[in-house]
């Protein structure tokens, strides 16, 4: 198994989290977009709470938008206490 350096780890590291915040933005922008489809347009105030959310909660919200019908739906599942 080849020596790897401190610098070569704190390499790999950054390049895993700049990795998990462009997955971040991947996913919060597919809701976006998919939101706006849904419900129409998303008020800036649940806009930046759903820019809160974790991976795995929107990754949840992307299903449950399959059954919203109205802007309420949203609010609604941004109550969820997680």
């Amino acid at each position: 198994m080849p020596y790897i350096t401190s610098i070569e780890r704190m390499g790999i590291a950054e390049g895993l989290q700049q990795g998990l915040q462009q997955e971040q933005e991947r996913q919060r922008s597919l809701v976006s977009r998919l939101l706006t489809r849904r419900v129409g347009v998303v008020p800036d105030a649940l806009v930046e709470q759903v820019e809160q959310l974790t991976i795995p909660q929107l990754e949840a919200l992307t299903e449950a938008l399959l059954d919203f019908t109205q802007l309420d739906d949203l609010v609604q599942w941004l109550q969820i206490d997680w």
